[in-house]
This record gives structure tokens, C-alpha cells and sequence, in this order.
């Protein structure tokens, strides 16, 4: 068997075309979706990313501001400057790249931002929403995630799903969504005493801890979609999942490659969730 891969860029170039066509009928009532992203410190893959994601803006029509802050950048400070966002009608998503410095208090940041312009889904206000079934963001790599099951068709009613990985930004709400589509979920951890005992159960396994390797062929169910979220550098520089991707492709039914799978939905559902809150902000919505 040779697994069927889930490409991430082709499902983010369909999804994108949507943003920019449906930003397009936005402008048309004279609102353009605007993302603010701050950046704090001079971390290199934070660079990276933050580069990324305004030029994702740029492309589907969108107004975006980069701000970039030294890493000597007092807490009160930010705080001061994501208050001034949360008033600019211009202004629709926040975003705060972390890490953050190790003197600022991520939650405080993530707390300070209105839950109407936080396009992560990190507020508590939001993870509460997506706890309770009620509408909000959904933090953006899970987000992904199920438009990639979607655009396969896959249908998770009664299936078991297996998380590995039990962090705010990726597993807990990853297990919460394949949770709402009627999945039985396992989420694994750390502290799991077998972990492949688990994962052999796995009609969808989903790898989200930043292990190069973790996941290798023997431990997962033939057939089974596998979905690599893990984000890694070989010895050589090159970028890898969590998932041995040569090894596991000749189990799996489909998979998702790194570079290439989640990567790039991440981003796109972040211009997804920006849409939206613009959207909310005309008259009568």
C-alpha cells in the first residue's frame, strides 16, 4: 500500500481563492480586512512565520500591519498596544506571534486581546466557545486540519481518533473538533504507558508534539489517515514531522508531508478567521 497524500498547498490555493473573492464582495460595503501582528524579539522561525502570514494577507486583499518590538520590550507596553488595536475600527485580527519574551506573561498577553479580534482561537473566551459548541475562532492548525479530512471526504462519524499531543494551540482543540464530528477521540501524552498500543487503534491519527520520528510505521493501523503536525530540522537543517514519513506512507491510506500538509492551512485558516471577524463588524451582522 502507498498512502494517498493530503496536499496542503492545493487545498490552501482553493481555500484562498475563496478569502480573496469573498474580500472582494467585503470591500464593496467598504470594509477591507485588516491583521495586526506584533512580534517580539528577534527569534529567526518567528521571523519566518510572521513574514509569511502578511504576505498570505497581501495576496488575498487584505490591510495587515507588522509591528516589531526588541526583546527588551516591557509587558505594560504591549499590553498598552494591543488595548489601542482592540479600538481601531480598521483593525479586525490581532495577532501576538510566541514565543514571547520569558518576562512577559503569554496568558496575560492572549487575555488582553478582544475575543472579537482573536484571529488564534487562544482566548479563553474562544476555547470556551469551541468547549461548549458555541460559535467563536477556532485556533487555526486544528482549524486546518478538519478542512484537510473535509476536502478527502472523510467521514469521522464513529471512527476512533488519536491525538498525540495535549497542548492549548493544537491538541485539546484538535481532540475537541474531531470530538464534534462525532469521532471517538483518545488523546496521548507524555505520560501514556503505550503509546503505539494506542495508536494502532487509530482509524485518524493526528501527531502534534515536535518529535522528529515518533510515529514509525509499526504503530500505525494499515489504511489509517495520518495527519503530521509536528514541525522539526533534521541534523542537515531540512524540515520533518513527527511522523517517519518514507516508513509510514506504505501503511497509511493517506497522509499529511512536512514540508507542505499542515503547514500552509494554518496560515490560510488564520486569513479565514480574519475574514470572518470583518465580516461581523458590518452594521446588522
Amino acid at each position: 500500500m502507498t498512502a494517498q497524500i493530503i496536499d496542503g498547498i492545493a487545498i490552501s490555493k482553493h481555500v484562498r481563492t475563496s478569502v480573496a473573492e469573498r474580500t472582494r464582495a467585503l470591500q464593496q460595503h467598504g470594509v477591507t480586512p485588516g491583521l495586526a501582528v506584533l512580534l517580539v524579539g528577534d527569534n529567526p522561525a518567528s521571523q519566518v512565520y510572521v513574514r509569511n502570514k502578511v504576505r498570505a494577507c497581501h495576496e488575498v486583499g487584505f490591510h495587515s500591519v507588522l509591528e516589531q518590538y526588541p526583546q527588551t520590550l516591557a509587558e505594560a507596553e504591549l499590553l498598552e498596544r494591543i488595548a489601542v488595536l482592540n479600538a481601531d475600527p480598521s483593525i479586525h485580527g490581532i495577532l501576538v506571534q510566541l514565543p514571547l519574551p520569558a518576562h512577559i506573561d503569554e496568558h496575560k498577553v492572549i487575555e488582553a486581546i478582544a475575543p472579537s479580534k482573536d484571529v488564534d482561537g487562544f482566548h479563553v473566551a474562544n476555547a470556551g466557545a469551541l468547549l461548549t459548541g458555541l460559535p467563536g475562532f477556532l485556533p487555526c492548525t486544528p482549524h486546518g486540519v478538519m478542512k484537510m479530512l473535509e476536502s478527502i471526504g472523510y467521514e469521522l462519524r464513529g471512527k476512533h481518533a488519536v491525538v498525540i499531543g495535549r497542548s492549548n494551540i493544537v491538541g485539546k482543540p484538535m481532540a475537541l473538533l474531531l470530538l464534534q464530528q462525532h469521532a471517538t477521540v483518545t488523546i496521548c501524552h507524555s505520560a501514556t504507558p503505550d503509546l503505539k498500543a494506542m495508536t494502532l487503534q487509530a482509524d485518524v491519527l493526528v501527531a502534534a508534539v515536535g518529535k522528529q520520528g515518533l510515529v514509525t510505521a509499526d504503530m500505525v493501523k494499515p489504511g489509517a489517515v495520518v495527519i503530521d503536525v509536528g514541525m522539526n530540522r533534521t541534523t542537515e537543517g531540512k524540515l520533518c514531522g513527527d511522523v517517519d514519513y518514507a516508513g509510514v506512507s506504505t501503511v497509511a491510506g493517506w497522509i499529511t508531508p512536512v514540508p507542505g500538509g499542515v503547514g500552509p492551512m494554518t496560515i490560510t485558516m488564520l486569513l479565514v478567521n480574519t475574514l470572518q471577524a470583518a465580516e461581523r463588524s458590518l452594521p446588522g451582522r
